[in-house]
């Protein structure tokens, strides 16, 4: 059984001594920002990955996870600590609520991705209109480094912090997936009316899918808020997050567990050594993030992940044979 978190600890323990081999704030930077997409995306995947249940507007969750975290701490004064948990289960109870009127609608394939959609878009909306949120100028989070500020004077330590968060999520989505929660999940992914013919919950199983999605994904707006230390609604809500979620996942292995995380590594290294090679040409990144969608979902529909195990598999067959010829 911990075999299967073998790998988890292999490529968290890799990211782990990145700071030791490498003192460039611009990569850390970069590796900070990956591990942010790679949590939101752990939170798609488990949802539209391994659920079946597309999401257009996980930006709902990551954006009601940062707003809650920014209000709590500019408007109220509190813990960082405790506004983060606070911006987690908000962001799980919003997340809930949309399931709820959407699952229960009977809402699924493209009606539920564009609902979801549709609700981020709301808030969006919303949180340029209200005061609280400081409308269209945003919040700005006061610069006090300490830990109880969840702020940190080293671009590593946050490192290590936001990788934390990455590995539990991880773990979460292993261990469900190993669970009997998790057969249910693959269950209804498969065929609704057949796992509803054998007992199973549909309901409970997608609000329980798509709450623990939220969770995750609000985690991650809530460590993009301490990192940049700034907010609006079109970086809370835009649509550019929910876009960035499910690509890392499509492109790395929807359905696997290091999928969204692999993906995100891919996607935005690509994206940087794009832009280093065509001089700086604008939206270029985007350019080639449409070109590897469109690749993986060509020839490698499994992504990268799932590209890579099959070739191994391939190459662990092919050796026998050729040894015995």
């Amino acid at each position: 059984m911990m075999r299967t978190y073998l790998p988890i600890l292999a490529i968290v323990g890799l990211i782990a001594a990145i700071p030791f081999a490498v003192t460039s704030n611009t990569a850390l930077n970069f590796v900070v920002f990956v591990l942010i997409i790679a949590l939101g995306a752990q939170g798609w995947n488990l949802l539209g990955g391994v659920g079946g249940q597309f999401s257009f507007g996980h930006a709902a969750f990551f954006g009601t996870g940062a707003y809650v975290s920014a209000i709590l701490q500019v408007r109220y004064g509190l813990n960082a600590w405790i506004a983060m948990a606070a911006g987690i289960l908000l962001g799980a109870a919003v997340a809930w609520g949309i399931g709820f009127l959407s699952f229960r609608a009977g809402l699924r394939g493209s009606y539920f991705a564009l609902v979801t959609l549709a609700f981020a878009e709301v808030l969006r909306i919303l949180a340029n209109a209200v005061p609280i949120t400081g409308g269209a100028a945003g919040l700005l989070l006061k610069l006090d480094i300490g830990v109880l500020n969840l702020q940190f004077a080293s671009r590593a330590a946050f490192l290590w912090l936001a990788l934390g968060c990455v590995a539990a999520g991880l773990v979460l989505c292993r261990w469900i997936m190993d669970s009997r929660f998790g057969a249910q999940l693959v269950a209804v992914r498969e065929n609704e009316d057949a796992a509803r013919a054998l007992g199973v919950d549909v309901l409970a199983v997608k609000l329980k899918a798509i709450t623990v999605s939220g969770a995750l994904t609000a985690a991650a707006g809530c460590l993009y808020l301490q990192y940049f230390l700034y907010l609006d609604a079109n970086i809370a809500y835009g649509v550019w997050i929910s876009i960035e979620v499910l690509l890392a996942a499509m492109v790395g292995g929807r359905g696997l567990v290091l999928g969204p995380l692999v993906g995100a590594f891919t996607l935005h290294g690509l994206g940087d050594l794009t832009k280093q090679f065509a001089g700086g040409i604008p939206g270029i990144d985007l350019a080639a993030y449409g070109t590897v969608l469109i690749l993986v979902v060509a020839f490698a529909p499994g992504g990268v992940l799932g590209l890579l195990t099959r070739l191994w598999t391939r190459r662990a067959a092919a050796q026998p044979a050729g040894g015995r010829a």
